[in-house]
């Protein structure tokens, strides 16, 4: 008796391109509403990852 060994899954990607730039829309749309209010450098941040993931 052969026990059959299986490669694992491919791994597939959770959010596509498209994704990612719906969600850097969204955050700088709430970068723009609220750009005196603490803590806007974290989404900035963000919104600045986002936009280096569509280049890739």
């Amino acid at each position: 008796m052969t026990t059959q060994v299986r490669e694992p899954a491919r791994a597939r990607a959770v959010l596509s391109t498209e994704d990612f730039r719906l969600l850097q829309e969204a955050v700088l749309f709430y970068l723009r509403a609220h750009e005196d209010a603490p803590g806007t450098a974290k989404f900035s941040n963000l919104y600045h990852r986002l936009g280096s993931a569509t280049r890739r």
